[in-house]
């Protein structure tokens, strides 16, 4: 073979029975620029769920291109087989930890039966010649409730656009024997043996692989692959005696395009089963998402995971921005407030704190927060399970070195291997910029600490959180208002995880959205990072475990909806407010819903809800919209607001019109 393999075409598969073409192809297989497996990439790592207490195998694992992102998720026990030796040997040379490597077929593993809890087949079933034997392998060793993953390249595109599967070596072209089987064929021979459709998949060429295509002078390629499908996915789930099909409340949202992720979209129906997501089937397999009747249309809308917000004072939500900037540090701020504004912030706090951290809850859930992370002492109205939205209390937290008191002790004091939360680096002086020194001396520096805010980190500081694993979760609405100035994102890039807070109405710009758009506009953040810096980010820096942040089956449903305008979610993200959020459900239930979407309600899920009136937009939410009549009593009829934006109850000619 020539030193350097060269793609003749955008196809690459994983396994084939003839291993020596695979042989061959190992030594160059990793750095070979490959479209269709960019675009895998970027859809199965979002389906795929925690591997805690799992047994993985990976069958065809090839190089070890998806064990590397499988071990990462730390599972139980992670095995890859394949019957090329010189894949399994490059797989080998990468000395990923705890993993077993086989030079086994797919229709002969040799697992014992009922051992494996996750199977994945990337790119290897269209090589197989004897599928029905090679479903029947894989039934024998999977436990019940197994999640099988299959991704592979969709017959149309090879019959629409003449792909074919091969690559040249010093012998000439090398063309791969395939089978163009549907994905509805591959489904329905599990389905025959105890297999369930829970995620199916079609998805095309976006921007990502228009950069591959490029690259390789064949962008006329993309072109021709426009509105065609690419690849498919199935995620199937072996059925398990002990959790029957048929039980559980269920409901089903039908017609909407579905946002996977920051780029990542499928037009599908998802089907909720007690609170969380059961199924996302992509159009012709809609009536696998048949429901118990319980559905609403979404034709038209765009379908979203909740936000998950990293950082806010849910009590505070009724607040003003207070203070004269520009200060130097967070704690010439608070004393300042403290000093000269006494009579606002008392007569705020005559509101019942309660009633003030259901307003923060109210205020997260109009924007499309499903999750926020509340920095404050644990308080009993949060744990509710009415609370409007997922408010995070079990991590550890001291508010700051200035105000935080003992922040070792605290740290040591709060649950193992949860986050621990600390304002930090909050400002532009030497004081602000020696937080970082004075946590590093106390020994807190690690994978476990969450700074917030980290405006004065400086390179070195950014150098060494990345080094300890520590994580930032940036405000930078808040910093613009106290500091006239915000983080420097390009420096903070060396940190490990970056997540977006909205911080409180006492310095922030608004909700989270608008946090979101400030982000974008002011810090230079692209779309698509701000997307997963209010999703996947905070979701992994607080160790969320209940799939907050992502659309995947098995995931909490919690879920917004806007009008679909074409546009990705990042786009769309980029310039959304609160206006804009028509549909909202936390844990499958109905918390938010505009006047259009209450049209498409059945009644037995918009019972309950109650309306407000917020800055120029009538919203019908399930949370106690009467507490507003004590919240005027205090601070004055029409003179409420909510994250800076007026609320008020709507009179009923208000709510006529609307609907």
């Amino acid at each position: 073979m020539s030193s350097v393999a060269r793609p003749i075409d955008v196809a690459w598969p994983q396994e084939l029975q003839s291993s020596r073409a695979f042989d061959a192809l190992a030594p160059s297989y990793d750095s070979l620029p490959n479209p269709l497996l960019a675009l895998e990439q970027r859809y199965l790592e979002r389906l795929l769920p925690s591997l805690h207490d799992r047994d993985v195998l990976d069958v065809g694992c090839g190089s070890g291109r998806w064990l590397t992102e499988l071990a990462r998720r730390r599972p139980r026990g992670l095995t890859g087989l394949d019957l090329s030796r010189e894949m399994l040997e490059v797989a080998r040379q990468k000395k990923l930890p705890g993993v077993e490597l086989l030079h086994r077929s797919c229709t002969g593993t040799g697992m014992p039966d009922g051992s494996v809890d996750l199977l994945l087949s990337s790119f290897v079933l269209s090589h197989v010649g004897d599928l029905p034997r090679a479903v029947s392998e894989l039934t024998r060793i999977a436990r019940p409730g197994c999640g099988l993953f299959i991704s592979d390249i969709h017959p149309e595109a090879q019959r629409k656009l003449g792909w074919k599967r091969a690559f040249h070596d010093a012998t000439g072209v090398i063309e791969f024997e395939t089978h163009r089987r549907s994905p509805r064929q591959v489904a329905a021979l599990f389905a025959g043996l105890g297999w369930d459709v829970t995620v199916s998949i079609i998805a095309e060429f976006g921007p990502p692989e228009r950069a591959i295509f490029e690259a390789a002078a064949r962008l006329s390629r993309f072109h021709e692959a426009a509105g065609h499908p690419a690849i498919y996915l199935l995620h199937l789930r072996k059925r398990d005696a002990a959790r029957p099909e048929n039980s559980g409340n269920r409901m089903s949202l039908a017609g909407a395009r579905c946002a996977l992720g920051p780029e990542e979209s499928t037009a599908a129906s998802l089907r909720i089963c007690n609170g969380a997501i059961d199924r996302i089937v992509a159009n012709g397999y809609a009536e696998t998402c048949a429901s118990s009747g319980l559905e609403i249309d979404l034709t038209g809308y765009l379908l979203m995971p909740g936000m998950v917000n990293a950082h806010d004072h849910l009590e505070f939500a009724l607040f003003p921005r207070l203070g004269n900037p520009p200060y130097a540090n967070a704690a010439a701020w608070a004393r300042d407030i403290q000093k000269n504004l006494a009579s606002v912030i008392a007569r705020h706090k005559a509101v019942a704190k309660e009633v003030r951290l259901w307003w923060g809850g109210i205020r997260n859930l109009l924007c499309g927060v499903t999750t926020v992370c509340h920095h404050n002492p644990p308080e009993p109205e949060l744990q509710r399970a009415d609370f409007p939205v997922h408010a995070i209390q079990n991590c550890g937290w001291a508010h700051s070195i200035a105000f935080g008191g003992d922040l070792r002790s605290a740290k040591a004091a709060a649950l193992a291997g949860r986050p621990f939360i600390v304002h930090a680096c909050e400002g532009i002086d030497d004081c602000a910029r020696a937080e970082l020194g004075q946590l590093d001396s106390l020994g807190l520096l690690d994978g476990d600490l969450v700074l917030i805010h980290g405006l004065a980190i400086d390179d070195d500081g950014a150098a060494l959180l990345r080094d300890r694993g520590t994580s930032v979760v940036l405000c930078p609405s808040s910093n613009d208002y106290l500091f006239g100035v915000v983080p420097e994102v390009a420096r903070l890039e060396r940190i490990r995880d970056l997540a977006l807070g909205s911080d409180s109405p006492l310095t922030a710009a608004g909700d989270l959205l608008d946090e979101i758009r400030f982000a974008i506009h002011n810090c230079g953040i692209a779309p698509p990072r701000a997307y997963r810096m209010a999703t996947e980010a905070p979701a992994s820096i607080l160790r969320l475990t209940g799939g907050e942040g992502s659309m995947r089956a098995g995931a909490q449903a919690d879920l917004i909806a806007v009008r679909d305008t074409g546009c990705t979610a990042a786009r769309t993200l980029s310039t959304l407010s609160a206006a804009e959020i028509e549909l909202v459900l936390v844990s499958g239930q109905v918390r938010l819903a505009s006047s259009e979407m209450m049209n498409r309600l059945p009644a037995a899920l918009s019972s309950g809800l109650e309306p407000l009136w917020c800055n120029g937009s009538l919203r019908w939410l399930r949370a106690p919209i009467t507490q507003l009549d004590e919240v005027e009593r205090v601070l004055g009829a029409g003179a409420v607001q909510l994250g800076g934006k007026p609320i008020r109850r709507p009179t009923a000619e208000e709510i006529a019109h609307a609907s």
